[in-house]
């Protein structure tokens, strides 16, 4: 038995010290060859330093060998020292044959560093010593991805496809699917999505087909995929609120709350499928449900400004204004961050007849509300009550350069003017 393979069988049983005492020895008294191999094993498994230790004994020997600096250079990388392996890759020769190799690294490394142009000219270099190696069209089409360059990256990909549907693991069709998909460009990407999983039935490609039907709007595709993907996997957490929108838009809103239920079953600290529970509940008259679930989605998050909203929406439609007052000084949300609460806790602090209070509060959200009609209304009748004839006919004549022949308003203002 070789002592690499000795070394290799001592650390696959555990036995460690064994395994360093034979180490030492190559380390030591090894040859060139044997010291490369074991290299490369250890580093395998994760022993970069002492990896590290035997390339660089042979290095201090063939100190311009590029298949030794490109595994030093794997292993620095591995190690977490970028700049180093950068330094050690550029060493190697454009006359040696493992140039393309660390043409193909130092793109990896600048494009983690974002420089995208450096990584790109890498790239194209290794293409034109390799034109027909789909390895680098793969690494290109990934690079003008992150770059949003959306036409180059389709056509790296399809240079791929001449001669393969699959490389590095990764499902072609697929990602030429997705890259559409967030794109914008739907019905497109829902061709390769359909030849991706024809290819192969995976999970993230049918949520990805469905999640690009609904966005398409083809709402009855999207259910279908969706509902196979909870078939095959019902903790893919992500796809009950897309399915239930997807009823939500076929009108069919108790099956959207269902699938509301069945995805907080699944994930019962998912806040938007909780409020997004709420607002079905609130389509199907359901006020009690709506407010549990709305509640919920602001225990989990009492900055979730727009369940809040929601809420007082529905406490307002149910006259509970000392409910609405409660919520908003129980909020996360301070209301110069969110005009509306003051909106809001005006209209609740006048229906309880806190007229001083109220009045302080229409005074601060007209500063963000002195161009909205129903805000305009709401305050300038609220002046009117309040006697504040002045200032309630200064808002009404802002009404009427909106509404010019609105005769309420013109009646308001000239009764207001004789007072």
């Amino acid at each position: 038995m070789d002592r690499v393979t000795k070394i290799i069988q001592l650390l696959e049983n555990g036995k460690h010290k064994e395994a360093f005492h034979e180490y030492n020895v190559v380390l030591k008294q090894g040859g060139h060859e044997e010291k490369f191999v074991l290299a490369e094993e250890l580093f395998q498994f994760g022993f970069l330093e002492e990896a590290r230790a035997l390339v660089e004994s042979l290095l201090e020997v063939f100190p311009e060998e590029g298949e030794i600096l490109v595994l030093l250079g794997e292993i620095l990388v591995e190690a977490g020292e970028e700049e180093k392996a950068i330094l050690v890759l550029e060493r190697i020769s454009e006359q040696d044959v493992n140039f393309v190799r660390s043409l193909l690294l130092l793109a990896d490394l600048y494009q983690i560093q974002g420089l995208h142009e450096v990584c790109e000219g890498k790239l194209l270099k290794a293409k034109e010593l390799l034109p027909d190696e789909k390895i680098i069209d793969f690494a290109l089409a990934e690079v003008y991805s992150e770059q949003g360059e959306i036409n180059k990256a389709l056509a790296a990909f399809e240079m791929v496809l001449k001669e393969t549907t699959e490389i590095a693991g990764v499902n072609i069709h697929q990602r030429m699917a997705d890259l559409l998909s967030s794109s914008g460009a739907f019905e497109e990407a829902l061709v390769y999505y359909d030849q991706a999983l024809e290819e192969k039935l995976e999970i993230n490609t049918l949520f990805g087909y469905a999640f690009t039907a609904l966005q398409a709007g083809y709402n009855r595709t999207a259910i279908e995929k969706f509902n196979e993907l909870k078939a095959l996997d019902p903790e893919y957490h992500s796809l009950y609120l897309h399915l239930a929108k997807a009823y939500e838009r076929e009108e069919e809103l108790e099956k959207s709350l269902q699938v509301v239920e069945e995805g907080l079953k699944q994930d019962e600290f998912n806040k938007e499928l909780f409020f997004f529970g709420g607002k079905i509940a609130l389509k199907l008259g359901k006020e009690k449900d709506a407010e549990h679930y709305l509640r919920s989605a602001l225990n989990l998050d009492p900055g979730f400004t727009e369940a809040a909203l929601t809420l007082n929406k529905l406490f307002l439609q149910q006259e509970k204004y000392e409910e609405i007052l409660d919520l908003i000084s129980w909020l996360e949300s301070p209301e110069d961050e969110e005009p509306q609460l003051l909106w809001d806790s005006a209209l609740a602090l006048q229906r309880l007849e806190k007229y001083s209070q109220a009045l302080d509060k229409y005074e601060t959200a007209y500063t963000f509300f002195k161009n909205n009609r129903e805000f305009l209304q709401d305050y300038g009748y609220f002046l009117v009550e309040e006697g504040k004839n002045d200032r309630a006919a200064e808002i009404f004549k802002q009404l009427l350069k909106e509404d010019p022949a609105n005769t309420e308003y013109l009646d308001l203002v000239e009764r207001l003017t004789d007072l």
